[in-house]
């Protein structure tokens, strides 16, 4: 009788903890169903794309002639992709060779600086082999969106966090003030974007010029200028990637500033809260500084906000679209067209949607490999208490 109630009780405890799991499998159906047909469906179906000469309708099966199409040959992406090994291992020999020998360090680390020159020609040699032999356009609004990252993200953090760290303080009206800096991530971003195009005008008397008429300066093109920055106010005569963008360019990367810096402020408010104030106190009670507190206190607290931020604003630089269709004007020419912009174009204008899952893919393993790098270099440094 004993082990007959032992089993039963035995049946009982498995058929609750199967009631259990179904009931958590349950409860998690509808994100992965969500997550499923939205997020992972559409990655695989464009690489399905990516294998026919898909024209409206689809074509005969290609394989790979698409990828060829994009990257030539593949010899430069084979020296490219040697290049990106080489970074690695001279990550590798900067950070963890020999590092419980002190007596190797030194030729380590005099290593990695000859293996990462070594990545440098390679990377230059593959990349330049692709732009002869591939796709010139595509890599080229690859340049222009690693141009826009680089002009926005680092921006908009910074001022996100100096506006953040001004609305901390127990000033007056800070909730206001909140509002308003929030404002324009909320707003609808073709209207402003719309506004963003008034304002940088080439006419004399649009906003942007006035203004410079108030400091004495001749007006400029702003959207309509396809000049490199570098050669139209210095007068350098440099070319190609070392040119630099264009005030075009510059000009789209002032909004996607001003659109996400507020955002990035509340972000950053919402970290400055969580700090105790029993550490500020003690520093005080130390003698710190107002820098002193900032930089040894609030900066290292704030690095997980501060690496959550970069993470997605370099993934949103690359995905970015609306503003930058919109602001984009036939005289800036290419100087303004970045990766999701040329993809749009192959699918719309060109009808080559196999082409373009080809683009789109290769864009999302960039967009996966930055993130990861990202992660890698950085997560390492982020102080988590």
């Amino acid at each position: 009788m004993a082990d007959l109630a032992s089993s039963r009780r035995t049946v009982k405890v498995s058929a609750a903890m199967i009631k259990e799991k179904f009931l958590a499998y349950l409860f998690i159906l509808p994100a992965v169903l969500i997550i499923g047909i939205f997020g992972l469906f559409p990655i695989f179906y464009s690489v399905y794309m990516s294998l026919f000469n898909w024209r409206v309708a689809k074509g005969p099966f290609v394989f790979l002639e698409n990828y060829q199409r994009l990257f030539g040959d593949g010899k430069g992406l084979l020296i490219f992709l040697l290049g990106l090994v080489l970074l690695a291992v001279a990550y590798w020999l900067w950070n963890s060779a020999f590092k419980s020998n002190k007596k190797y360090q030194k030729a380590a680390k005099i290593a990695a600086a000859f293996v990462f020159l070594a990545f440098g020609v390679a990377f230059s040699v593959g990349w330049n082999q692709m732009v002869a032999a591939g796709d010139e356009k595509f890599f080229k609004s690859m340049t222009i969106t690693l141009y826009y990252a680089l002009l926005s993200v680092p921006t908009q953090m910074i001022i996100g966090l100096v506006v953040a760290y001004l609305l901390f303080q127990n000033i007056k009206g800070k909730e206001v003030f909140r509002m308003f800096y929030f404002l324009p991530y909320v707003t609808p971003t073709i209207s402003t974007a719309v506004v963003f195009r008034i304002i940088f005008s080439p006419r004399e008397t649009a906003l942007a010029n006035t203004l410079l008429g108030f400091a004495n300066l001749q007006p400029l093109q702003w959207l309509y200028e396809k000049t490199a920055f570098s050669n139209l106010f210095f007068q350098s005569s440099l070319e190609g990637f070392w040119a630099g963008p264009s005030l075009a360019l510059i000009t789209i990367a002032i909004y996607g500033i001003w659109s996400f810096a507020g955002y990035n402020a509340v972000i950053y408010l919402a970290g400055l809260g969580n700090i105790p104030k029993e550490v500020y106190e003690a520093a005080q009670i130390d003698g710190s500084s107002g820098w002193h507190l900032f930089w040894h206190i609030t900066f290292p607290l704030i690095s997980p906000i501060s690496f959550y931020l970069l993470l997605i604003s370099f993934i949103g630089t690359f995905k970015a679209f609306n503003h930058l269709y919109v602001m984009r004007v036939p005289s800036a020419s290419d100087t303004v067209v970045t990766a999701s912009i040329r993809i749009f174009d192959t699918f719309y204008k060109e009808n080559n949607f196999g082409y373009a899952a080809t683009q789109a893919i290769i864009l999302f393993i960039i967009i996966v490999g930055l993130t990861f790098a990202q992660s890698k270099l950085l997560g390492k440094k982020v102080f988590y208490g």
